[in-house]
């Protein structure tokens, strides 16, 4: 589904990744772990076309995204979440979640995309006519996936789903979330935090520096000297 090779970065003359290479298979949920810093977002911003790669090269199921637009890259099916959600805080819950219908056509209804967002995160749907600015910070979380989900995405990019929520409503996204995965839908998310890390995660890697410096299962990671040093706190 997903393959990057070689991944290098640069911002503003700093070398952000170092020779990043992974994969992420279809209807896989694979985690990139590491300190704040350690280049995750980088990562998921440049796979989604938001910064220019230095070298590498990134394929979505065959197709090379050099050269491609965010929008493109949208339009072949890549969904992206960010850490700080931006939904459209302008717009109510019910619009920001039609709005991707619009931009990806697919076999699929924008009533039945619409409708599996609602199946997904029901609790957005007693929300529908608030506007993104009346949100709580995991309301907000579950509108930015659940949009990004709307666009009948094959691959989701998920940027710190679970970061600076309190722990009641960390359980109901990562069920959410479990259930994206279920339907066939591969997701590739960055955490800072192991212990956030969904235990039905088929794979995640470590980052630090800029570089992956482990790659494996989860249970792997919490018995790995180098991945202990790193974010041993978060064990």
């Amino acid at each position: 589904m997903l393959d990057v090779a070689g991944l290098e970065v640069e911002i503003q003359n700093s070398e952000i990744l170092r020779g990043v290479s992974f994969n992420v298979s279809a209807g896989e949920l694979v985690c990139l772990v590491g300190r704040n810093g350690a280049g995750k977002t980088t990562t998921l911003r440049t796979i989604m076309g938001y910064l220019p790669p230095r070298s590498g090269v990134i394929r979505l199921a065959d197709i090379d995204l050099a050269g491609k637009s965010t929008l493109e890259r949208a339009r072949l099916g890549i969904g992206y979440s960010p850490e700080d959600s931006e939904v459209f805080g302008e717009l109510t819950v019910a619009e920001n979640i039609e709005l991707p219908t619009w931009t990806r056509a697919t076999g699929k209804s924008a009533d039945e995309r619409i409708a599996l967002a609602y199946q997904v995160f029901p609790n957005l749907r007693r929300y529908e006519s608030r506007p993104g600015t009346h949100l709580s910070g995991g309301e907000r979380k579950m509108l930015s996936i659940a949009r990004a989900l709307s666009l009948d995405a094959d691959l989701l990019l998920l940027d710190e789903p679970f970061e600076g929520l309190s722990p009641a409503i960390i359980p109901a996204i990562r069920d959410s979330i479990h259930e994206i995965v279920k339907l066939g839908r591969t997701v590739l998310i960055a955490e800072s935090e192991l212990q956030h890390v969904p235990d039905y995660a088929n794979r995640i890697y470590v980052m630090e520096r800029g570089e992956l410096v482990f790659g494996g299962t989860l249970e792997k990671a919490r018995h790995d000297a180098t991945v202990r040093r790193i974010i041993g706190e978060t064990l």
